[in-house]
């Protein structure tokens, strides 16, 4: 059976639309919560779009370098981002008004493969542009941010990065994608925070080596501009285009329990890093 056909066609997908008005922890808390819900049966599959402001989002690696202290310093006093710390995999992410965030949970254990729903998204992109572009690459941009194996690019130029985590039975796929704006200024601000939080120290981790002109949005690689709000859309006709259905079911008083729980897993978890600055 093909992918499409699996977790698409006949299947209905529960759209959340969080595109304005929540802090980035929220954001985990709730893919965690539905993640669980789905594992569950407790909701069919779930989409779940999401966009934050002016926010570093860093992996567990990006909170042991050496001067991170540095290096958040940069960000906040001179930048104006926040910086939190993440609960899935890869490293530290630029959010701003131009990046859409997307969130797949599905249910899936050990029988899904990383590979396989690492797929499951790169479909839905493929669909979203399949008028924009003939063929998009996926293949690491070593000198990218956040580099990794699902980077999606066009002339070797990434716009966008799929992380994914796991949660008792459901599996949350997650990508940014960089719609407006210029994606080598946001890789310069990710090159320079880790010159200062790392200060030219030899690491056991080795942290990215970013080239800005490695980077770019979908505005610039299309050469016309396109919003986050029409990506959006061309999100949800392509669900529909590979056969599923759309809900938009509010959470239930058990979920907003659930919520609870993982958004103070994730206040412990930066609560400690910020610890360690002072």
């Amino acid at each position: 059976m093909d992918l499409a056909h699996k977790y698409f066609n006949g299947h209905t997908w529960r759209y959340v639309d969080h595109s304005s008005g929540l802090e980035p922890m929220q954001s985990f808390a709730f893919d965690d919560t539905f993640s669980e819900s789905v594992g569950a049966d407790l909701s069919p599959s779930v989409v779940r779009t999401w966009v934050h402001q002016h926010t570093i989002i860093l992996g567990i690696h990006d909170s042991r370098l050496p001067y991170l202290k540095d290096g958040i310093q940069y960000l906040t006093d001179e930048r104006g981002y926040n910086a939190i710390v993440r609960n899935s995999g890869g490293l530290g992410v630029v959010l701003d008004q131009g990046i859409l965030n997307i969130s797949l949970m599905f249910k899936g254990k050990t029988e899904v493969t990383i590979d396989e729903a690492f797929t499951v998204m790169y479909l839905l992109m493929s669909k979203i542009f399949e008028d924009d572009f003939t063929e998009i690459a996926t293949h690491e941009i070593t000198h990218s941010y956040c580099p990794g194996k699902f980077d999606l690019s066009i002339n070797n130029q990434k716009f966008a990065g799929i992380s994914q985590r796991r949660v008792r039975g459901g599996i949350a796929v997650q990508i940014y994608l960089c719609v407006e704006g210029s994606g080598s200024e946001r890789a310069a601000l990710m090159r320079d925070f880790y010159e200062r939080a790392l200060k030219g120290e030899t690491t056991k981790f080795t942290y990215p080596d970013i080239h800005p002109t490695s980077m770019a949005s979908l505005e610039e690689l299309l050469g016309r501009p396109i919003t986050v709000q029409d990506v959006m859309f061309k999100l949800l006709y392509a669900i529909k285009d590979l056969g599923g259905q759309l809900n938009m079911d509010p959470m239930t008083p058990h979920e907003w329990e659930r919520y609870d729980h993982y958004y103070e897993r994730m206040l412990d978890r930066n609560a400690k890093m910020n610890a360690k600055l002072d």
